[in-house]
């Protein structure tokens, strides 16, 4: 176990510096420094001389990868690579381009937070709600039930999030005044404000998951493991519950497990619609103000929770399943 965890430790470091570097030369291709310069101070008439500041108070000024006029190791340290994208490994993530009074790292950990109170409540309920729907619909498979509960997964599917989100705040908000239509509050009163995001993004996810682990389910459900459980006197929900479901565990979790990542960062859509001050929001602030370091922070914190969660993930199956071995 703690080889098979150094192993992966291992490839995933050199994934991370992989992403990171490969971030780094795409976002400085695309925009040069000038280009960055003069797309966040604004304006077709900018100077060269507030080019020229504006990269000096942000350390633009200095070579992208390589600085031939200085010596020793300051020729690769005085350089743009080293301050803007190996700082990233040593999580250092320096400060915003747009407004140099915000710190990229203490946002990050403000925001996530914020984050994960609206995600975690997501994550759980939309596993448990899932799973239960499509062991529900299995037990009462071949079934005007089944068929119903499949047509209501197609159109869960079919619709954008956006419309749920947009009936959702009618509804709940401006109809019943339930809830506020957006905003946040700390502490206990932040339920009022994520109960509605927290909701309409379980019934946006519920149709396509459920309709996935119902496939999953079936699959096991012909085989003669399960023959045999119903041929020793087992009830049907006994069944499912203990062989069926316990079976179909790993497909569950890899699926499940794939969307760990958007628990820390955050929901992007929900959290603008809703004015939630949460990581995923600030994503979107960052795009549309054109703040290229912390994109580029993100996408780095992003790749980072992928690889954890992976592995995060393997060790789960061997619980799961005895018979898995991590060698």
């Amino acid at each position: 176990m703690f080889k098979y965890l150094m192993r992966r430790a291992g490839y995933g470091l050199l994934i991370l510096v992989g992403v990171n570097l490969l971030t780094f030369f795409l976002f400085f291709t695309v925009n040069t420094p000038d280009d960055m310069a003069r797309l966040n101070i604004g304006g077709k008439r900018v100077t060269q001389e507030q080019i020229d500041k504006w990269k000096a108070e942000r350390g633009y000024d200095k070579p992208l990868v390589w600085d031939a006029q200085a010596r020793g190791a300051e020729r690769l340290t005085h350089t743009i690579l080293w301050e803007r994208s190996v700082s990233l490994m040593l999580l250092n993530f320096g400060r915003s381009d747009a407004r140099q009074a915000v710190d990229i790292g203490h946002e990050v950990k403000q925001r996530m937070g914020v984050s994960l109170q609206l995600a975690i409540p997501i994550f759980v309920l939309q596993l448990i709600v899932s799973v239960g729907f499509s062991l529900l619909l299995v037990f009462f498979r071949h079934s005007r039930i089944d068929f119903w509960g499949v047509v209501a997964c197609v159109l869960m599917l079919s619709i954008s999030s956006l419309f749920y989100i947009i009936v959702g705040q009618y509804l709940f908000s401006r109809v019943l005044r339930l809830v506020p239509i957006n905003g946040y509050e700390p502490g206990l009163d932040a339920f009022k404000f994520l109960a509605l995001p927290v909701l309409l993004s379980l019934l946006s996810r519920l149709g396509g998951e459920a309709r996935l682990y119902r496939a999953m389910l079936l699959e096991e459900v012909g085989k003669d493991y399960v023959r045999t459980a119903r041929a020793k006197g087992l009830s049907e929900p006994a069944v499912l519950v203990r062989h069926v479901l316990r079976n179909a565990l790993i497909p569950i979790i890899t699926s499940a497990g794939a969307y760990l990542p958007y628990v820390f960062l955050g929901s992007l859509v929900f959290e603008s619609f809703f004015g939630i001050p949460g990581l995923g929001a600030f994503v979107i602030e960052a795009i549309t103000g054109q703040d290229f370091a912390i994109v580029r922070t993100m996408v780095f914190l992003g790749a980072l929770l992928t690889i954890a969660s992976n592995a995060l993930i393997d060790l789960v199956y061997t619980w799961v399943d005895p018979r898995v071995r991590l060698t």
